[in-house]
This record gives structure tokens, sequence and C-alpha cells, in this order.
């Protein structure tokens, strides 16, 4: 085996770990954690965008300093507001492509990995747009942390980026649904 195949085969094995123990600790999601599993073993890379039938994704739940607030996007193709994340272009290693996309999209620097566990998953459908088809995005989604620096810069991907109290979110009927289950999440 090449020396790349065998580094992957560690990046999944470190993946699924990570899926058990956020089953375990998260009950209700252990059934979501299984089929996340399951997509891992199938045979088509499910970590190129590509695979039409679903891939994965990684998101940042973009917490400030002292943790009272998260950072989201007004999504440019999606026209809502949710955390900073996307697609894993074929790398296996989800928690780099959360801070690698937090980092892009949010101009921040001195971000750290808060915790290398994961924080939530959600699997959510993606309309079709132009000649991409609709798809399931299968997003692992972390807890990165801000620096000293909370001064963001809006990419191209978002039409603007805000710091927004968690409570606020968490209580926010407009909001999406697993921002705020993230948030209640992030409340405990």
């Amino acid at each position: 085996m090449s020396e790349t195949v065998v580094a992957l085969a560690v990046l999944d094995d470190r993946l699924r770990k990570l899926l058990q123990a956020h089953a375990a600790e998260v009950p209700m999601q252990s059934a979501l954690a299984d089929e996340f599993g399951t997509l891992l073993d199938d045979p088509v890379d499910p970590f190129l965008r590509e695979r039409v039938a679903g891939h994965f994704t990684a998101s940042a739940w973009l917490v400030s300093a002292d943790g009272t607030r998260v950072l989201l996007t007004h999504h440019r193709k999606l026209g809502r507001w949710l955390q900073l994340g996307g697609h894993a272009d074929g790398d296996h290693d989800l928690a780099r492509v959360a801070m690698n996309e937090a980092e892009e999209e949010s101009g921040l620097t001195g971000l750290v990995l808060d915790d290398p566990a994961i924080f939530d998953l959600d699997k959510h459908w993606i309309p079709e747009r132009g000649d991409v088809a609709g798809h399931w995005h299968y997003d692992v989604r972390f807890v990165i942390r801000a620096g000293a620096s909370e001064a963001f810069v809006v990419s191209e991907e978002s039409l603007d980026l805000a710091w927004r109290p968690v409570a606020e979110i968490a209580h926010d009927p407009q909001a999406d649904a697993s921002l705020q289950r993230m948030a209640h999440r992030w409340a405990l």
C-alpha cells in the first residue's frame, strides 16, 4: 500500500472513532452518526463533491474568545444565516477542513480548534443549482475559537458576516434549526 493510502486509512479510522464517541456523548445523534459511518465505508470517495449521491462537508461553530457569541455567514448561494463551512474536496481530515473554511470565509487569524471532538452532525439537502444536481451534505461540525481579534472580512461566499449571541440564536424562531440545536447544546 502507498503512503497516501495508509495516511487516508488512518484519517478515516480517526473519523470513525470520532463518530462513535459523538454517538455515545449525544445519543439523539447516534443513528445519524451511524449513517455517517456507513457513508465513510462507501467505495466511491465520499470526500469528493463529485459524489452526487452525497458527500462530506465540514463546518465551524466559530465562537468568540469568551464563548458567548458565534460568527455566522449570510450564505450567498443559500440566502440564509448559517455557520461557516464547506466541501472537503478530497481532504479526509474534516477538522482541518472546518478550520480552513473558517479562516477563508472570515479572514480571521489566530483561530484554534477548541476541541478535536465532533460538536454536531447534520445531514441536509442542497437543491439543484445550475448544472449541479441536488445532493446531500453530510456535515461534520467542530468548535473553532477566535483569538483576540474579531475583525472579520466578508468573503465572496457571503453576503455578510455577523457575530451573534449564542443565547439569542437558541431562542430565535427564525434561526436555522441546526443553528438552534448547536446554540442549545453550546449553552449547556
